[in-house]
């Protein structure tokens, strides 16, 4: 891939001499959706996959930005005097929301980049690429300009842009799991204050497969938006009631005991979603350190149950997915991963069925929905670095 970009780089740019190559990951989410911004904990992991990029400095402030994913876009050209959020801008919004939210803390860069890109996370597929080129970013920054930023840092930063930059109001789980991904380990990550600790997900005799529905429906990103602002006023229905700062700090006891200051029954169904999946996550970690598979797969079955029913943020494609997992023997756990509405489905299943997996449900989809879906052994890496 180095020598790609590289080649890259010369061709468009003219000169190759001094550049760097970088990588950040993309992030599969085992367990706990829609929970981070709830004040709940999550488990994701970083891939092996994700965004390189090809970068030198200039010598005035010009940006020029390449996707080799997007070839037919050229080099978009931009300028440090000039990071505002536009339409035109496309991709270019997610680093350049980064290079303004590092700005905004006081670290401005003093001169401007010619960068190429090449992803090999499939576009569209939920699999956290926007999260991987913000963190791309922010680490390539830091090394350039020698900004003191820890790699928690670059989730935080890689969030604000998000949220702020790009309109998208986003938790911090994606950015965290790709700065701070370890190999062979999930992130148990209690995002009410950033504590974590790493898992092994070492799963013997078993893989993790990513199905791509091969869907993205355009409601993503407002709906997301407005599942967040329905925990919020569920939150603050409970807070009347109840002392709590998130639904994350609720058992399911106490929610069923407190659930009917909640005057609104979506929104009850929401904050019910947000408190069980936060304990179901717990419930999973502890169930992955005793070794028992069984119950972490039977935990991630019951997610998704409880996203597509009571958070409604699957949809037909990704239900026929999971039904058709659930179906074949040697499937331990399956269920919706990412933001929903399309994307992706996370499965763990024994070494011994994963083509009888692939055969089986990519011919039940293709029956059932007359569309293709693809599917990714994953295998768990890092966080960034540089090549």
């Amino acid at each position: 891939m180095k020598e790609i970009l590289l080649q890259k780089f010369e061709e468009l740019y003219g000169n190759a001499d001094g550049a760097d190559v970088y990588f950040a990951p993309g992030r599969v989410n085992m367990i706990g959706e829609h929970t981070d911004y709830n004040g709940g904990h999550v488990f994701p992991c970083a891939l092996t996959i994700g965004t390189y990029a090809a970068v030198k400095k200039r010598e005035d402030r010009k940006l020029r930005f390449f996707s080799m994913n997007f070839e037919r876009l050229g080099v978009i050209e931009s300028s440090l005097d000039d990071l505002k959020p536009s339409d035109q801008a496309g991709w270019t919004n997610y680093p350049k929301g980064v290079m303004w939210a590092f700005a905004e803390r006081g670290m401005k860069m003093d001169s401007g980049l010619d960068i190429v890109l090449n992803g090999n996370i499939p576009n569209g597929s939920g699999l956290s690429s926007s999260a991987s080129l913000e963190v791309l970013t922010g680490f390539l920054l830091r090394d350039l300009y020698g900004f003191d930023v820890t790699n928690v840092d670059l989730a935080l930063i890689g969030q604000y842009s998000e949220n702020n930059f790009n309109g998208m109001n986003c938790g911090i789980m994606d950015q965290f799991a790709s700065a701070m991904g370890k190999k062979d380990n999930a992130i148990f990550l209690d995002t009410a204050d950033l504590s974590y600790q790493y898992a092994p997900l070492v799963l013997n005799g078993a893989k993790i497969i990513v199905t791509n529905s091969n869907v993205k429906h355009s409601l993503v990103n407002s709906a997301y938006n407005e599942r967040r602002s329905e925990c919020e006023k569920a939150l603050e229905e409970l807070k009347a009631v109840v002392d709590i700062k998130g639904l994350g700090d609720l058992s399911e006891e106490q929610f069923e005991a407190n659930k009917d200051a909640i005057k609104d029954e979506v929104r009850k169904k929401r904050a019910k979603h947000a408190v069980y999946e936060n304990q179901r996550t717990i419930r999973a970690v502890e169930a992955l350190k005793a070794n028992d598979l069984t119950e972490f797969g039977k935990l991630m079955n019951a997610s998704h149950v409880s996203l597509r029913d009571d958070y409604a943020v699957s949809c037909d494609e990704i239900d026929v997915l999971v039904e058709e997992a659930w179906k074949v023997e040697g499937v331990i756990g399956s269920r919706i991963t990412g933001g929903g509405f399309g994307g992706c489905t996370v499965s763990i299943v024994k070494d011994e069925t994963v083509e009888v997996f692939k055969e089986k449900v990519g011919a039940a989809y293709q029956e059932r929905m007359d569309k293709t879906a693809d599917f990714y052994v994953v295998e768990i890496g890092d966080g960034p670095y540089k090549l």
